[in-house]
């Protein structure tokens, strides 16, 4: 397996990389745009931008911003209401996967900054169904969840006539330097189905179960052209107008907002995917059986071109986190009634041969890994020195975080001194 000789991403990556002759892959070359565009520039052409739609609808909001309540979150929502001036329509696709300091955060997301907010809860016998089918078909369990994120506030677009919708980062720029920032591409129907969901639209799930109906679909089902054309639906990055930092942002949301952070199995950044139990954890397992790396891994990236952490320590990070079987995988797998054997044997008929070795008695090694890749030759001649070490916060807790909590489907939307609590009691 090729790995970057600057990063630590592996060749397998299902986005897609490339290496230019140094051994540099494509997203730490499109990362150092970050370090080259005038950002005071991108901010004026972003106001100009956002003027075109600040309070030149019918509408009483100028935006939709999807949001889950993340860290980033904050920033994007802070970003847009009170440095650019808009009047923000949130939206949130429920995962179902909740947990008490996510259900906290994003109630102290609605609170702190006044926004109104919508939510889309597809019920839950269909989503384990969803899943299941996922599960079999795409070796996925989180396809329910990208496609309802990024299709529940396009519905919302075209329903209320708000034709703008602001999104934070585009993930696939900022992984794998799919694109430039200055290509300024947008959210698209095509994008959302080529990379997130695996070219598996909902229309594909037609008839594989007789419990899912077309009815049981459409939170899941794109708005037509003919929609988005009449109403000029588009979907812009911030990413493309600000200087990206995850951490240095979320660092704000705690000092201003009293965001909560907590610590996660398979990986060091306690900031993100905190809101959901599976993101990091089940999700993030099935990243590693098929593909042979995890989302520690794409942290310790994004850390290495941040100039935060060494390549060495990345490759510490990755050897700490990468094989740990998530103690949350019994939770799910009791949550979409089946067994890990069914489970297991679904999952390995996805694993990418490049990265995984079946033996003669049918268990996986795998075949390589960064760890292996320490001492490469040509890593020293495209090093970046650290300059800017920070560690990641663990904040108090206003409750427990227990490893036995359940799944929240639903949790409180305010919170206040005297009302924290993610769930009655």
């Amino acid at each position: 397996m090729k790995y970057c000789k600057r990063c630590i991403y592996p060749e397998n990556h299902p986005l897609g990389l490339t290496f230019d002759e140094r051994g540099v892959c494509s997203g730490c070359l499109i990362h150092e745009e970050k370090y080259e565009i005038d950002w005071k520039k991108k901010h004026e052409e972003f106001d100009k931008l956002l003027s075109q739609y600040r309070n030149k609808f019918n509408s009483h909001y100028d935006c939709i911003i999807p949001v889950v309540g993340t860290g980033d979150d904050f920033f994007v929502v802070d970003t847009i209401k009170n440095e650019f001036n808009m009047n923000p329509l949130l939206v949130t696709y429920n995962n179902h996967f909740n947990t008490k300091v996510g259900i906290r955060n994003l109630a102290r997301l609605l609170t702190e900054l006044d926004c109104d907010h919508m939510v889309s809860t597809v019920g839950p016998e269909t989503v384990k169904e969803i899943t299941r089918l996922s599960i079999k078909e795409l070796g996925d369990i989180y396809w329910h969840v990208l496609a309802g994120t990024q299709t529940f506030p396009v519905q919302v677009a075209t329903k209320l006539k708000i034709p703008l919708i602001i999104w934070g980062v585009n993930g696939w720029l900022d992984q794998v330097g799919m694109f430039s920032h200055h290509d300024q591409v947008e959210m698209t129907k095509k994008v959302r189905k080529e990379h997130s969901l695996r070219r598996r639209d909902a229309e594909s799930l037609i008839g594989k179960s007789k419990n899912i109906s077309i009815k049981d679909l459409q939170a899941f089902t794109y708005p037509s052209d003919k929609q988005l054309e009449k109403n000029r639906v588009r979907g812009v990055y911030l990413g493309n107008y600000v200087f990206w930092d995850s951490q240095k942002q979320i660092e704000k949301a705690i000092d201003k907002f009293g965001y909560e952070t907590i610590s996660q199995e398979r990986t060091f950044n306690n900031y993100e995917s905190i809101y959901c139990w599976n993101n990091a954890g089940v999700h993030d397992y099935i990243k590693f059986l098929k593909y042979g790396y995890g989302k520690v891994t794409d942290h310790a990236c994004r850390d290495i071109r941040l100039k935060r952490i060494s390549r060495e320590q990345g490759i510490k990070l990755v050897e700490k986190f990468q094989n740990v079987e998530p103690d949350t995988l019994n939770k799910f797998l009791e949550w979409v009634n089946l067994s890990k054997e069914e489970f297991m044997k679904s999952i390995n008929s996805f694993r990418d041969k490049r990265a995984w070795k079946e033996t003669s008695k049918g268990n996986f090694v795998l075949r390589d890994s960064i760890i292996n890749h320490i001492d490469d030759d040509g890593v020293d001649a495209v090093r970046l020195n650290v300059s800017d070490p920070r560690e990641y916060k663990l904040t108090e807790l206003k409750e427990d975080h227990d490893m036995n909590d359940d799944y929240i489907l639903l949790g409180r939307a305010f919170i206040d001194e005297k009302n924290f609590k993610a769930i009655e009691g």
